[in-house]
């Protein structure tokens, strides 16, 4: 049989080139989870919501205020990628419930007998989170051309903005799976992802910019990776768009903090299921 018509389990057990097996695996991992995704279009359409409350609402009204300083450009246009970045850190923190989920069901435990490699089954996952994350991407680019936000379209920048929301989506989603091996239930899991997710919005730049912060706040927001993924979106999005720290820094510190998560999920994936 074909691995094109193979069940992701049967592939994890495949052996062959070690770089060849580790990418057939996390791309089997990602295959299942972006299925779901296909079966269920809901899931997705309701994570619309919320950045088209932020954009035909609150950009539109401090926008006719002008009293937040933003560097010669329109508030809308301003705010657009923090909104995107938004959009991808309150889907991804939420990611890991489904691994509790599936822990609940056997799935992962499925996985996890498997010879498969434990990174290979967490970046799976991340890709899997990424592909939502494309989506909502598309649909903050189709309304902010409604809204005539004064966007990029060269082709290097925006395939920067998709290596910034694929990066951004992995960091978020890593440290979802994180939380959810630690926690293990899911009622805690959606506690903690409340929590977590107003304060690492507003500790960033998002919807003001960095100069408006306390100086608590400010050093706050130097070590909060959406800091970083909003100030690479701005640049590489907007027109004229501002850049706090440079692309090489924005994205240096995105990788970091993959790497360094996951290695952190790695260690403790085996843990969801005892």
């Amino acid at each position: 049989m074909s691995h094109a018509h193979a069940s992701p389990a049967s592939v994890l057990d495949d052996a062959g080139n070690p770089a060849v097996d580790f990418a057939r695996q996390t791309i089997a991992v990602a295959e299942a989870d972006i299925r779901k995704l296909i079966h269920d279009p809901v899931e997705l359409g309701t994570r619309m919501v919320q950045p088209m409350l932020w954009l035909l609402i609150f950009g539109e009204v401090f926008t006719r205020t002008r009293v937040i300083p933003t560097g010669g450009i329109r508030y809308l246009d301003f705010m657009t990628p923090g909104i995107l970045a938004q959009s991808v850190l309150f889907g991804a923190i939420f990611y890991g419930i489904s691994l509790i989920w599936e822990r609940d069901l056997g799935i992962v435990h499925k996985f996890l007998v498997s010879p498969a490699a434990r990174s290979a089954l967490v970046l799976g996952r991340t890709i899997s989170s990424s592909a939502r994350s494309l989506c909502q991407m598309v649909f903050v680019y189709f309304l902010a051309l409604l809204l005539h936000v004064q966007l990029q379209w060269d082709p290097r920048a925006v395939a920067g903005v998709i290596c910034a929301v694929v990066l951004g989506s992995s960091v978020f989603s890593t440290f979802s799976l994180i939380a959810a091996c630690i926690v293990k239930s899911r009622e805690r899991f959606m506690g903690i992802g409340q929590v977590l997710t107003m304060p690492l919005f507003f500790a960033s730049n998002a919807i003001y910019p960095l100069s408006m912060m306390p100086d608590w706040l400010h050093a706050v927001s130097r070590v909060n990776p959406l800091t970083y993924q909003v100030d690479a979106l701005r640049h590489l999005m907007i027109v004229g768009g501002p850049t706090s720290f440079g692309m090489a820094t924005d994205f240096g510190v995105m990788l970091l903090a993959l790497a360094v998560l996951v290695a952190i999920a790695t260690k403790l994936y085996p843990t969801i299921i005892s």
